[in-house]
């Protein structure tokens, strides 16, 4: 296991098993064939074709598109492609920064790879000469995705309608109990991008990265039941960690690489640097 295995392994993805999912005359995602090929049957709402999947044009707004896509999933539900939906809705935007085009449940996004932006914290105590340790949460052994695994200290996904700002609130009190006075001193870092082919579909991920430095004294404490316990690791052994093992959950591995190089713990004389720098943002905003 290496730095570099963790981004291929983010990052495997045969695209020529699925065609594009248009909407408005862009494509903002990725259908399999199979999938598409299911999807036909919906004249009303969709257009299939051998290079994509259109939703149909007389949907020409977010509430009418967000619609349309209810009901395309929700026959989806019935028919069991789709096993259940989350309750939480991701908005699907021709760039980020502009009016998203609609609405679907986060269930469904990876059926219809569109992409999904989540917020992810990287919390660190500064000690004695500058030395870092990063805060580390082990996830609870119920959750459906990566249970036991290792996390960052916040994370989670972006909803449609919240700010950056705010949605970083939300889950900084749920999952490290951590104030709005706290989190407002979060640091933007940039973003970790990838994309993952999955038994279901296409997973576009695009991670808004911050870096929270955080009082000596500090213990984070979940609020939500998403995480067992924390703990406080000097950075060395979290790179080691993340360099050995599989022990983190698949994309923070991804986010401490980046924190890693950002504040010069990994070097240019590492003989994966360059493709260790270029891999965590190896896809664009286009996905």
């Amino acid at each position: 296991m290496t730095y570099l295995d963790h981004i291929r392994a983010c990052n495997r993805c045969d695209i020529s098993g699925f065609r594009g999912f248009l909407v408005a005359g862009q494509r903002v995602g990725w259908v399999r064939h199979a999938l598409a090929e299911r999807l036909a049957a919906f004249r009303d709402l969709v257009a299939v074709s051998d290079d994509g999947v259109r939703l149909l044009p007389r949907f020409d707004s977010y509430e009418a598109r967000t619609g349309a896509m209810a009901l395309l999933i929700g026959h989806l539900v019935k028919q069991g492609v789709i096993p259940k939906l989350r309750g939480e809705m991701y908005g699907v935007f021709p760039s980020w920064g502009a009016p998203p085009l609609f609405a679907l449940d986060r269930a469904a996004v990876v059926y219809f790879g569109t992409i999904a932006h989540g917020v992810h914290v990287n919390g660190f105590v500064r000690g004695a000469g500058g030395a870092l340790a990063l805060w580390i949460g082990t996830r609870s052994r119920d959750r459906s995705v990566a249970p036991g695994k290792l996390d960052n200290l916040i994370a989670g996904g972006q909803p449609v309608g919240l700010s950056l700002r705010d949605n970083l609130v939300k889950e900084a009190f749920e999952e490290a109990a951590i104030g709005p006075e706290m989190i407002a001193r979060a640091v933007p870092a940039g973003t970790v991008t990838y994309r993952l082919e999955t038994p279901p579909g296409v997973k576009v991920d695009c991670l808004f990265i911050y870096d929270l430095e955080v009082p000596a004294g500090f213990e984070p404490r979940n609020t939500d039941g998403e995480v067992e316990s924390f703990a406080l690791l000097p950075w060395q052994r979290v790179a080691e960690i993340v360099r050995d093992t599989e022990d983190f959950k698949f994309n923070c591995n991804l986010v401490i690489i980046d924190f890693l190089i950002r504040h010069g713990l990994i070097t240019p004389e590492h003989p994966d640097y360059i493709a260790l720098a270029a891999g965590v943002r190896r896809w664009g905003a286009d996905g």
